[in-house]
């Protein structure tokens, strides 16, 4: 039995949004960030390894529940629920997109960044959302601010999350997770310093449920 978005973001505080450049990384980056204790892991359609990485991690790490990020139109959603993708997130939303992720049955977090797109949303039954981009679109105050007329949404914010404000967003009553970059950054892919991510992994728990 496939679980529900809602169930999904309860998994793990913080959902890794990674970038994969090279598929033979896929593997062993998934591996890092589950033994730190990140299992929900967004592989953002930005790189031609993604689709071939998200078949790769879904096969070989069964710990992990693999979804798909960047997913701006119908193209890419067909694509990343072909490669198996267990859920998808879309930075933004539009009403061709939308209607048509409903219609696949996939566990969906669209992007919203103001009060009007979230109402936009809830018409049509959804009540878990992305809030991208996160800091730019006002943080934490605006994240407040929403949660007061609409407290039936439950977020994910994204965009400029660190270890500095992830326990900031992740208290909130609204939010059931963030997604962040920083454990598996560019850098630390590139030099295959797996011990290193699973460390920030385990230390990101920390900083958000401390």
């Amino acid at each position: 039995m496939s679980k529900t978005i809602q169930e999904i973001m309860k998994v793990s505080p913080i959902v890794p949004v990674m970038v994969i450049n090279n598929v033979e990384h896929a593997v062993p980056l998934a591996k890092a960030l589950v033994k730190g204790g990140l299992k929900v892991l967004e592989i953002t359609l930005r790189t031609d390894a993604a689709l071939e990485s998200i078949r790769r991690i879904k096969a070989e790490v069964p710990d992990a529940i693999v979804g798909a990020g960047t997913i701006i139109n119908i193209d890419t959603l067909n694509a990343a629920i072909d490669a198996g993708a267990e859920f998808i997130v879309s930075p933004g939303t539009t009403e061709t997109l939308i209607d048509a992720a409903i219609k696949t049955g996939v566990p969906l977090l669209p992007g919203i960044a103001n009060p009007s797109d979230a109402m936009k949303l809830l018409e049509k039954g959804i009540t878990a959302m992305k809030f991208f981009p996160a800091e730019a679109a006002g943080g934490v105050p605006m994240l407040k601010s929403i949660g007061a007329p609409i407290p039936q949404i439950t977020f994910c914010p994204t965009g400029g999350v660190n270890q500095k404000n992830v326990k900031d967003y992740y208290s909130l009553p609204n939010v059931a997770c963030v997604g962040g970059s920083w454990m598996c950054a560019a850098n630390l892919v590139d030099a295959e310093n797996w011990d290193e991510i699973t460390r920030l992994s385990a230390e990101a728990v920390q900083l958000a449920t401390a």
